[in-house]
């Protein structure tokens, strides 16, 4: 079977609506290079591959043309979500022209996200960063991640609501991590966009920073969305992927193991560890 991958280099045609429509034989899912959804993609596309018996296209890109890519039918699924506050633009956006197929997972949490080490000297509060001290410290920055993703829209929202003086530094979530773990390594301050489940949360000493204004939303869900018409084209990859569901403490160990190793191993041994839920998935899905 042909597991093919497409990456930034390809997705500017995706987004002109250049790429063509989804094939009748292929499945075509689009993903955002973040941890989760990698790993939950690379889930998604052996289960579907070997389990279905159905090709499938991966085709990397940012979350804005996932879901006109859908919208527009150039792409199948999506399966990274984030509902009901991070992408209700995209939802009010396209929601009428896109399927919603069921959670992935739920408890999932965004913050601005500091080293324990910070949280113990006094910094626990989104209000705390007005104070001169720590605008200073941090260089007035705020580290974030790529300007696609909700988290962003809303990490301009919380310095626009809390009248902070600080930039938002868009990057990628490699660049976050990266920028993170050079601040940890030497006990620096840094404040940086976040969310959970991440492999981060295991591999450094973390604290959210309260959001006394609730400007970041509380707890929400992960869902699995489709293009109209492919639950007919596609009727039990559609259900299974209505089917998955994954414990969010999980998901956390199986992404530590990814960043040790690689995404490729941690898919590996969840396949293997997590057959049983796998196979209920998929009869879940054929019931």
């Amino acid at each position: 079977m042909n597991r093919k991958i497409v990456t930034a280099g390809v997705t500017a045609a995706l987004t002109a609506g250049m790429a063509g429509a989804a094939s009748a034989d292929q499945v075509r899912i689009g993903w955002t290079a973040w941890a989760d959804a990698e790993f939950v993609t690379q889930i998604a596309d052996h289960v579907i591959q070997e389990r279905f018996g159905v090709d499938v296209e991966l085709v990397q890109t940012d979350i804005a043309p996932q879901y006109t890519g859908l919208a527009s039918g150039d792409l199948d699924l999506m399966l990274m979500s984030w509902q009901p506050i991070t992408h209700e633009d995209y939802i009010e956006r396209y929601g009428d022209d896109i399927v919603d197929l069921g959670v992935l997972y739920d408890n999932a949490k965004l913050g601005w996200v500091v080293p324990a080490y910070l949280y113990e000297q006094g910094l626990t509060s989104i209000e705390d960063l007005r104070d001169p001290e720590w605008v200073d410290r941090l260089n007035g920055q705020i580290q974030g991640i790529d300007p696609g993703a909700g988290l962003t829209r809303l990490s301009h929202d919380v310095i626009e609501e809390y009248g902070l003086d600080y930039q938002l530094v868009e990057a990628s979530d490699a660049a976050m991590t990266a920028a993170l773990h050079r601040a940890a390594r030497r006990n620096n301050p840094i404040v940086v966009t976040g969310w959970s489940p991440h492999w981060k949360f295991g591999a450094y000493m973390l604290e959210y920073l309260d959001d006394p204004k609730g400007v970041l939303g509380e707890a929400e869900s992960i869902h699995a969305m489709a293009r109209q018409g492919f639950e007919d084209d596609f009727p039990e990859i559609a259900a299974f992927a209505g089917c998955i569901e994954i414990d969010l403490e999980m998901l956390n160990d199986y992404m530590r193991l990814g960043r040790e190793q690689s995404t490729e191993a941690a898919v590996a041994q969840f396949l293997e560890s997590e057959s049983g839920l796998v196979d209920d998935w998929v009869a879940c899905a054929r019931n």
